[in-house]
This record gives C-alpha cells, structure tokens and sequence, in this order.
C-alpha cells in the first residue's frame, strides 16, 4: 500500500526545497534555519596542519563571485558603506543598495573574493558566517554596517583573525552595528576564533559582541544558533569582547548579574525550534560524530563550543560533512520510504528506500507523505540543503606562500551534489559567468545555473541519479586534491623563473580550466538526465 503511495506522491515532488520556519517565542522575530553552517578546524585538529573555516550560504543570497583587486591611494580619501549588497544580479548591479554612511580610506587595501559574504584575502585572512538572529530588542537599524561590510573592511584590511576582531569592534563601537544577530568564523593561517555580535538596542548606535578562540587542537561549530557561553576577560590569549557586553545585558533586563553569565542566554535567547539553549541538530550531529566518545546528549542546555576530535580531520572531511543529510542514521529523512523490489534472476524481494525519495523534499510533498502515513518523514534540518547559494571550505596553510596557501574550494547550489573548485589567495579573476547572479532569473551564462539545472533534475530519480553524482563529485575532490602539489610546486618555478605576476597568471587560469571541467560536466549531466527521464517526469 505504502509503495502505491510514493509512487503517486513522487509526480508532485519535481523540484523540491527542504525550506521550512519555524514559529518563535513572544519577543522575537520569526526564526528561520535557513541560513548556514559553519565548520572551523584548528591547525593542530587537521589532518595536515592547516587552519580551516567554512560556511554554507544556504538562502536566496546572490552567487556572483568576484575578486576585488588591492588598492594603493596617493592621497586622503573614504569608502562607501552599503546595505543590500547581498542581492544585486551582477557585480556592478547597483539596484536595492543604500548607502549608510563613509569611513576614511586606508592607503593600502589587500584583495579579496567577493562573495555575497566576503571570504577571503590575499594573506590568507577567511571568514565563514552564519545568522544567528538574537533578541529583537536589540536590533537598531540606524547603526551604519551591516555584517558583510564588517566582513569587507577587516579582509581589505587586516592579515590576522585579532586583527580583524580589534577592528571590527572598533567599527562597531564608533559608528554602528545594524545587523540582526551574526557569527563569523574568523581564520588566519595559525589560528581560528567564534565571534558573534549583537545590535545594543533601540536607544544606542552601537553593538555587542564576543569572541573565543578555538584551541588549536578542536574543531567547532556554529549553525544560525548564538553558542559562546562563558567568556574570561582576563584571558586575552583566548577571549575578546566588547567594553560593554555585561553592561548591555543587565541594562536591557536579560541578565540579572547574579546568576553566572552566558552570552548565547543573555543575547541569543531561545534558538529557532523556541528553546533555550545553545545547539540544535547540525551542532549536535557534527560535534558527536567528530568526538563519539564524549556521549554528548541532545538534551541538553548546551553543548561545548569545540571538541577534540578523535581523528585529524581533513578538508575533504569537512567537505563532507556540510554534505551531511544524515544518511543512514536515525536522523534520515528517507528512513521510512522504503519500497519492495524483487530480484527478476533469484525471485527474491528485497526492501530499499524508493528511487523517487531524496533528502531534500518540499515542505508540501512531507505534508501529503505525512497525511498518507503520520509521523513517516521528521523534519530535521539537514547540513546540506537545495536552497543553498553557494559554500565555501577555507583551507590556509602557514608553510607556504600565501598565494597558494591559502584556497577556497567553493561549491555553487546544494553542496552534496556540486563540486568544489580551487579559488586560491593568488587567484586574480574568474571566468565570465562568475560575474552573474542566478538568484534573479533562470540565465544559462550564470555558473550557478550550470550545476542547479542538473541538481534539481537529479532529485526527480535521486535513486537512480545519485551514483552519477557522487563519482562526479568525488572525481573533483580527488582531482583537486591530488593535483595541488603539482599546482604549488609549479607555482613556486614560475615565481622564480618568471616572478609574481606570472606566477599568479597561472593560478588564476589553473582555477578558471577546473570551473570550465565541472561546468562542463554537470551541464552534461543535466542533458543526460533530461534525455533518459524526459518522457517519464
């Protein structure tokens, strides 16, 4: 009967997004996960000593990619401070912007990638980010930046993770945070540190905020859900904050000065399934799959904010798991959409889960499957979802140049069914369909559009479709994984032989003939499954 069933439901589920809000407490906004995830690695955790942070940009943020050149200025000047950044169609796209305000101009500025949230500089300075909301009380539109213009000032001007928290929260202190509640995962090529900043209220143009550092030997995680507890102001080796952040607290009646402080209680409140505390599933399953052995409990108040990982863990590692849809396990969406099939050469039946069935299912196909039978698909929020932008895996590496030490290995749409291609620090420009947004329309000279049209056909026979994707997608990783020692010992004999300007010409096209292999491939993928499906969606 429940074979019949998906059968019928499967012609409703085309083209699916895993969206879903979720209804907040009285005194916040509506809350959303959306957003992202972020994985942040220490140097002494990886597997070969780098310095990893990550993020999903998992909602309708613009895909435009650009690398924004260093400046010199010969005289005084100021810099535009924008809002709406993060939804234009191109790179020049000016329409939805406001300005908020100037700040003088430093003379020098480093180059950057530009993505809707900044990511990384040329001295192998990364950012991840993830939205985690916070009280609505706190929220004053009128403070002058947003979190991706913090993002965009501390990479055109810092080379270290201290550096570009002091100066934020200088930034922050002196003209404004108009923010809802962020976090970012701030890495330099020896260190990671969590930071998170809040709004100071309707009645102060300012901020709060805190930052702690990840020990070298941890692996942390933040997925739209305030998490620093208890922070030690006193050490200065580990923790930042704000001059404010007890005072702003205990002004606005969320702490009470007693009871031992935790900043995600005070500026975070409840998290968007409306309870309180400091996780939900993505930080859970993440941090008890790296460290099994802690028994961490999904019951709790809150969970550490890193954890020892019981393996060094590798940037493909990480790759994987902001492709996590719990396969497998008891958090699977799939668990209970299974199908008989019979063996034509045996005779005998087996039980699989239905080819029509992928992880990524709309919120109105759950509702009819649930209606058939309640209770059959949970509604978890998995890592990996359809409606995600683009993500990044930082990777920054302290024993090489930084040109090709540091990479971002960036991924467009859902990350468990698109590759990831090499952006490195000494990567000048990408190719031509970078410079478009695919958010706005369906446009074929926009890179997104190359691997979103074969992932949302893919879904239509997710059984039948997945094995192609997953050789796809793990023929990238290798590629990139067992090509980069090539790619740096050849960058280092053309910036000796040729100098710097060559060398990171060679770069930059190593970068564009990977994104014009995966482009390729996926668009063919995207044919070939219009072709053997075509008469049967």
């Amino acid at each position: 009967m429940i074979k019949k069933h998906i059968v019928l439901i499967s012609l409703f589920g085309i083209f699916s997004s895993a969206s879903f809000a979720q209804s907040a407490p009285d005194g916040y906004p509506p809350l959303n996960p959306e957003s992202c995830t972020s994985i942040m690695v220490g140097k002494n955790a990886s597997a070969d000593g780098s310095v990893i942070t990550s993020h999903t940009c998992d909602s309708n943020y613009r895909t435009w990619v650009d690398v924004v050149a260093a400046m010199t200025y010969d005289r005084d000047t100021t810099t535009t401070i924008w809002s709406g950044r993060m939804h234009t169609e191109y790179v020049e796209g000016r329409r939805g912007m406001e300005v908020k305000g100037t700040i003088p101009e430093v003379s020098s500025t480093y180059r950057f990638l530009d993505t809707s949230y900044p990511c990384l500089n040329e001295v192998q300075l990364g950012m991840g980010e993830t939205t985690i909301t916070g009280r609505r009380a706190l929220v004053n539109k009128n403070g002058m930046f947003m979190i991706e213009e913090l993002q965009r000032i501390a990479l055109q001007r810092c080379s270290t993770a201290r550096q570009a928290i002091t100066l934020m929260g200088e930034l922050i202190e002196k003209y404004g945070y108009g923010d809802w509640g962020e976090c970012l995962t701030i890495a330099d090529k020896n260190e990671v540190w969590h930071f998170e900043v809040f709004g100071e209220g309707p009645d102060k143009i300012g901020g709060v905020w805190a930052a702690v550092r990840i020990p070298d030997d941890h692996v942390g995680v933040s997925a739209n859900i305030p998490r620093i507890s208890t922070i030690d102001l006193k050490d200065k080796d580990n923790c930042m904050a704000s001059k404010n952040v007890f005072e702003v607290a205990k002004k606005m009646g969320f702490w009470d000065g007693k009871k031992p402080f935790r900043f995600w209680e005070a500026y975070g409140g409840p998290n968007y399934s409306g309870k309180l505390k400091s996780f939900s599933i993505r930080e859970y399953f993440i941090l008890n799959k790296l460290a099994p052995s802690l028994n961490l409990s999904y019951d709790a108040e809150e969970l550490p904010l890193s954890v020892k990982p019981e393996n060094k863990v590798s940037v493909t590692d990480v790759m994987a798991l902001l492709s996590e849809t719990y396969e497998g396990t008891e958090y699977d969406p799939l668990k209970n959409l299974k199908v008989e099939v019979k063996d034509r050469t045996t005779g005998k039946t087996d039980s699989i889960t239905s080819p029509a069935a992928h992880p990524w299912m709309n919120s109105d196909l759950k509702k009819l499957i649930n209606t058939v039978k309640p209770g059959t698909i949970e509604n978890n929020r998995l890592v990996a979802v359809p409606q995600c932008a683009y993500s990044t895996v930082i990777q920054l590496r302290n024993w090489l140049p930084d040109a090709v030490g540091g990479i971002v290995w960036l991924s467009l749409d859902n990350p468990a069914q698109s590759p990831r291609i090499p952006v490195f620090c000494g990567t000048t420009d990408l190719p031509a369909c970078f410079d478009i947004c695919g958010q706005h329309h369906y446009r074929e000279d926009s890179a997104l559009w190359s691997f979103r049209r074969a992932n949302k056909l893919a879904t239509i026979r997710w059984g039948a479709t997945k094995e192609m994707f997953e050789k796809a997608i793990n023929h990238f990783t290798e590629k990139g994984q067992t090509e980069l020692p090539f790619v740096e010992k050849r960058y280092m004999e053309i910036l000796e032989k040729d100098g710097e300007e060559k060398a990171l010409e060679f770069l930059t096209g190593y970068t564009s003939d990977f994104a014009g292999a995966a482009i390729q491939k996926w668009e063919e993928m995207g044919d070939d499954i219009f072709c053997t499906y075509g008469r049967s969606f």
